[in-house]
């Protein structure tokens, strides 16, 4: 038998078959070992937090799912941009996920003349994960009892009524400019570095009004500390089971916010890695346990998978994109 020796046409199609992207490979060969080493999940938010704690929940859970530890990489600053930017630059092989909010997928475009990345051309997405409830609220010093009364004072007195925020593009800061346009007022906007210290000022009765999440104030908001007058989405919260809705307090028809959380990958990522990631998220969020730790942190599973993420996104940012041109915001890295 003669030795075989390749053909010039037959090197070619070895080449090239060499080089095909994974992406058109099915789920066999070298994807069937995937994950074949620990994943890292990028989160652009510091440790402790509603968002670190969500990814947590979820790593835990998607770990035993894939078979490989998943290591969580926090990377705060800039309104979540550092690690978005790192999850961008990331090598597409599905062993980088990272954490996206409406915040670094809508608001963050818009709000900043420049970004090291584009969400749409440099992630793709798994799936939704988590949405973080907010609420309409008071400090325990103020003699504004409903939303209701809010309304009247500030007509009443416009721009004297100081409300706080974790900070200027915050959705806490666009929620309530979103609620003060839908209801015809002016607040006057004193933004913080953060949940923590304006929760303080409210509290303190430095400052009177502010619109709270339910991941960061949530224990303030059950035990009293901050005084809840109405959550902004649609249906009541069960932990504030008495509290009414903005559409309720306010006779209003529409009034639905809350931010929403989403798992991505690099945009390159194969389509069998990604389809293997969105059927395991959709598994872990169904999960009771799951459920229910994200629960204890006052945080709502929203299952939904790459489909769901692209509809989500498109109906914000109809709603955002407007309104923080309209407020002429731009902020610089």
């Amino acid at each position: 038998m003669k030795p075989f020796h390749p053909t010039r046409r037959t090197a070619l199609l070895s080449v090239l078959a060499a080089a095909a992207p994974l992406g058109a490979l099915p789920l066999g060969g070298a994807l069937a070992a995937y994950p074949d080493r620990p994943v890292r999940w990028i989160v652009g938010a510091p440790p402790g937090g509603g968002t670190d704690t969500v990814a947590r929940v979820v790593a835990q859970a998607l770990s035993a799912r894939l078979g490989q530890p998943i290591v969580i990489e926090n990377r705060p600053g800039a309104s979540t941009t550092i690690g978005a930017d790192a999850a961008a630059k990331a090598a597409p092989d599905g062993l980088t996920l990272a954490t996206v909010d409406n915040g670094t997928v809508i608001f963050v475009p818009v709000l900043y003349r420049r970004l090291p990345f584009d969400p749409d051309k440099d992630f793709r997405p798994v799936g939704l994960m988590a949405r973080v409830p907010q609420v309409l609220a008071v400090g325990p010093q103020s003699s504004i009892r409903t939303a209701k009364e809010l309304v009247e004072r500030a007509k009443a007195a416009p721009g004297k009524i100081d409300y706080a925020s974790p900070g200027i593009g915050s959705p806490h800061h666009l929620t309530m400019e979103r609620l003060c346009r839908t209801v015809g007022i002016q607040l006057n906007h004193v933004p913080y570095r953060g949940s923590a210290p304006a929760l303080n000022d409210v509290i303190a009765g430095q400052v009177e009004v502010a619109v709270v999440d339910t991941a960061a104030g949530g224990e303030y908001l059950r035990s009293g500390r901050v005084r809840p007058l109405a959550t902004c989405q649609a249906e009541r919260l069960p932990d504030l089971a008495n509290v009414p809705t903005v559409n309720e307090a306010l006779e209003l028809s529409g009034f639905d916010v809350f931010s929403f959380q989403a798992l991505v990958v690099p945009r390159a990522t194969p389509d069998a890695i990604v389809q293997r990631l969105s059927d395991e998220l959709q598994a872990v969020l169904k999960d009771e346990a799951v459920r229910a730790r994200m629960a204890a942190i006052g945080i709502q599973p929203l299952g939904g998978g790459p489909e769901d993420y692209d509809r989500a996104v498109r109906e914000d940012r109809e709603i955002w994109v407007p309104l923080i041109r309209s407020l002429g915001i731009t902020l610089e890295l």
